[in-house]
This record gives C-alpha cells, structure tokens and sequence, in this order.
C-alpha cells in the first residue's frame, strides 16, 4: 500500500506499507506489515534523469531492534545517497511502524511457549526475505543496493548468502558478522575490548573515578529510584558502558555523572537531572528486541544460554565491588533485565525459552559468499566495541571480491558522525575508484 507524500526543504518522502508472512516457510500463520519510507529529492540524479528513474538503496538499521532513521533534512550519509539513489528507509520487522513487538501486543500471542515461537521470526533470515517481497514490488524484479549499518550488516551478509540475486552493490559500515562464532566466542572479545574503552574513559576523566565509586556506592547503600518508579541498582548503572563504543560516548557519560549528586534534606541523592537522563539514555525499554533478540542474533546450530552473563564471570575486572575504578558493561543483556526493567518483566519467561533454544538455524552460507559476485564494500572499525574487529576482516576474506577500508578515524557511529564521507567512500570502493 502507497501511504501519503510529505514535502520537506530538500526532500520527498512517501510511505509504503508492505504486508508479508509472519513466517516465510508457512504463509498460513498469518501476516504482519513491513513499513518503508521512500526518500528522493526533487530534480535529484543526472541530467535528464528524474529522481523516479534512479536506482533503489534501502537502509538496514542497526540493532537488533530499532527502526529507520526519521529524516529531517538531507545531510550526512542520507544526503550522499540521495545524489544518485531513491532511498528506502526500512522499519525491520517487529520495529517502528512495522507491527512492532511489544510485551503487551506479545501477550496476546499466547503462553510463553507461543510468544518464543513468534518472536523466532523477527532474526535477519526473515528480514531478507521481506526485503525480497519488497523488492519485486518495488523495482519490478530489479536488483537494488543495500547500505547494512552494524545489525543491518549482519543483515547484508545473510542477504548475500541468501539472495544474491536481489543485489546490486552492498554497502557495510560496522557490521560484518562472525561465520560461525559462538555467542560465548564473541563475549570474550568483546569484553576484552570494552575493558579498553573503560581505561581509555579514565584516562580522559580520570577524576570521575571517585565519582563513579561514590555513585556505586550510593546505589549500594539506599534504594534510588528512577522516574519510572524502578530501582537503579548497582548493576543497571554499570549499563551505561553501552556508549562506551560510540564517537560521543565519553561525553555523555561524563556530563550525566557530574551531575549526580544533589544536597536533600538527609544529605546529598542522586539528582533528578541524573535520574532522568540515564533514563533517557537506554532504551531497552522501548526496543524490547534489542534485549530479547540480542544473542539470537549469533546463534546459528546452538543455544547462546545467556552467554554475556556466564563470560562476564571469566572478567573480574568488572564486579564494582573489586578496588579500583568502576567498570562499566558494553553492549550484553542478563537475564537479571528482565526482573529490573519493568517493560520486559512479561518477556521473561519467552526470553528464557529462546536463550535455550537449539536449533536456530544457520545464516551465513560459506560457498555462496565465497562465489559472490555482488560488488561490495566494508568499513572496519579498528576499534569497534561492538562488532570484533578481527571477526570482521576474517569474514571478509571469506566473501570474494570484497573490498575493506579498515580505519581507526571512527567508532562504531562513523555512519551518523560523518556519512557523507563514509559512504562516499564505500561507494567509491565497491565500483572500484579507491
């Protein structure tokens, strides 16, 4: 279904909404909706070319969980593409506007058992397909690029494992994925890495160590809670070290804990300021996926059992009752989240079923990849703390013909930092002028 054009200055945007099987394999389980916000701006592409005549780029958010950018205007990466691309900005399945999975409309899936079952349809294997029903429709048959941000370059890779007939050009930044890692493989990297980040954060604001051991032990002593009315322990505080990875990551962190503490009347408290922008700052809460889903995105032949809690045990180096500074975690979800956070309370007992689940199928396809004729270009972050750096340049000698720009001017944000420049040179890269 074709939704309504909206005029911005500099951009076109229409809405499509897309009904596709819930499950691929067995179209008689019913349907969701897919949105997509089509992105052109007026007199765009060559000389005597009109912008409806360009060639499709859909976007792949990262995540797992999130949806589409909300364009305001057309500058950074968006900007770039549109110089030569209509562009879909796609809300992945369960995200946004595309029936979003949310622990109340999740409930009335069933028992826990029903909602694990639903919620096994929302990994990128399903996300590639809908992006194939979306492309017949869209382009008639032709092929189109994808640009893959962290998750959605995971979501690229199974595209060109699965379906490389339905690409043009590929386009990564931050996200290709372990082959055949473990979810246990992957913690030990990635915690190694956001041990880093922490001492790199120290040596920055080194007077925020106090800082950090005087909030600990804040929360240690006396309940705090939060505007929404739940309790910020210990653990949840140390969840901040999830922007640890991004460009503006310290100074998020840094501005929110100088403003800690106020005098009350029993002495000094945490601060609403403080309260409310940590908050503000997670959104496991609003992006229930994104804690659901999260290991079940590496999962392929194997249950992930709640891996980042069981490797976390291997880091003393994080337990904030050690001497020393205060370390914060990184991009993991514990099980303990779903006792804490209140919106995924309902969620627990599915999340449990799937961190045991076995049998998830697998996403990446060796040969395919090895034969892959698709151009296609990777930004690697030297010095991602999200996706491993060293898993990312193993899997892309493993996909033939492709075409790396390792780079340690970026974190994992490059896309939003600075995309006009990143994707350009992606671009640039995969039709070989760099």
């Amino acid at each position: 279904m074709r939704g309504p054009t909206h005029v911005l200055p500099g951009l076109v945007l229409t809405e499509h909404v897309f009904d596709v099987p819930l499950d691929h394999d067995r179209v008689e389980a019913g349907e969701i909706q897919v949105f997509g916000r089509e992105v052109g701006a007026p007199g765009s592409g060559p000389p005597g070319k009109e912008a409806d005549d360009l060639p499709w780029l859909v976007f792949l958010q990262g995540g797992p969980g999130f949806g589409s950018p909300r364009p305001l205007d057309a500058s950074g990466w968006l900007g770039r593409a549109m110089q030569e691309y209509r562009v879909l900005l796609l809300d992945q399945r369960g995200t946004a506007r595309s029936t979003p999975v949310t622990p109340r409309a999740l409930a009335a899936r069933g028992s826990p058992e029903d909602q694990a079952a639903y919620l096994e349809h929302f990994r990128s294997d399903s996300i590639v397909r809908d992006c194939e029903l979306i492309r017949a429709e869209l382009t008639g048959g032709e092929p189109w690029s994808v640009l893959g941000q962290s998750y959605g370059g995971f979501c690229a890779t199974r595209y060109l494992s699965a379906a490389p007939e339905g690409l043009r050009e590929v386009f990564v930044t931050g996200g290709l994925p372990p082959l055949e890692a473990t979810a246990e493989d992957i913690y030990r990297r990635t915690y190694r890495t956001c041990a880093a980040k922490n001492e790199a954060y120290y040596r920055r604001y080194p007077e925020d160590m106090d800082r950090m051991r005087r909030i600990v032990d804040h929360l240690a002593e006396r309940e705090v809670k939060l505007p929404c009315g739940e309790t910020l322990s210990v653990r949840r505080f140390q969840m901040l070290g999830l922007l640890l990875g991004f460009s503006d990551g310290f100074e998020t962190i840094h501005y929110l804990v100088e403003q800690a503490f106020v005098d009350g009347p029993e002495g000094p408290e945490i601060s609403r300021v403080f309260a409310k922008g940590f908050e503000n700052t997670l959104h496991h809460d609003t992006n229930p996926i994104f804690a659901v889903l999260h290991e079940a995105c590496y999962t392929q032949g194997s249950s992930s059992g709640w891996a980042a809690e069981r490797i976390r045990a291997e880091h003393p180096e994080f337990d904030p009752t050690r001497d020393g500074p205060v370390y914060f975690t990184g991009e993991a979800i514990y099980p303990w989240m779903f006792e804490e956070i209140g919106v995924l309370r309902p969620m627990a007992e599915a999340a449990e079923l799937l961190a045991r689940k076995a049998d998830w199928p697998v996403l990446y396809d060796r040969e395919a990849l090895a034969a892959n004729t698709v151009p296609t270009a990777a930004a690697v972050y030297v010095n991602d703390m999200y996706v491993d750096r060293e898993y990312s340049l193993e899997t892309a000698r493993s996909i033939r013909g492709l075409r790396t720009w390792v780079t340690d001017e970026y974190e994992h944000n490059g896309l939003r930092s600075d995309g006009e420049k990143v994707l350009g040179r992606l671009i640039d890269l995969a039709r070989g002028r760099a």
